[in-house]
């Protein structure tokens, strides 16, 4: 099966608050871009540890990971950081991978952006019903 990569834009979430509040200037804004794998079977976002280092965000707890292979393993998640595919925007917070591992794109973004994958053609996009902002259901 062939993956879909797409460009993902990050940034560290806290500091972007204290931007908007008006107490630090935009330049401190950490902030970076990655090619990310869409993954439709993993739940959170998954980024390298060299990435979430990078962009200084705290840990903040714990889960276990189950990879396909059925092993289990206790990862750190940090957050909270802004990430951006295309036009849409959310913040969240992500599993801490191993240094320099792929970033993967799990439910949890795919949904929070209302974003849809295109196993045939390879890319990830809004879906139809939606195309200009994310269509959240609420009930």
């Amino acid at each position: 099966m062939e993956e879909i990569v797409t460009r993902i834009e990050l940034e560290n979430a806290t500091e972007r608050g204290i931007v908007r509040l008006g107490l630090r200037d935009e330049s401190s804004v950490r902030r970076t871009t990655v090619d990310g794998i869409v993954d439709t079977g993993a739940v959170m976002l998954v980024l390298p540890q060299n990435v979430v280092e990078r962009l200084g965000l705290p840990i903040h707890g714990k889960v276990i990971v189950s990879y396909a292979d059925e092993r289990k393993e206790e990862r750190a998640v940090a957050g909270p950081l802004g990430i951006r595919i295309g036009n849409r925007a959310m913040n969240t917070d992500c599993v801490v991978g191993p240094p320099l591992s792929e970033p993967l794109i799990g439910q949890i973004v795919l949904e929070g952006l209302n974003l849809i994958a295109d196993c045939t053609n390879r890319t990830v996009g809004p879906r139809p019903e939606s195309p200009d902002y994310p269509l959240l259901k609420l009930k």
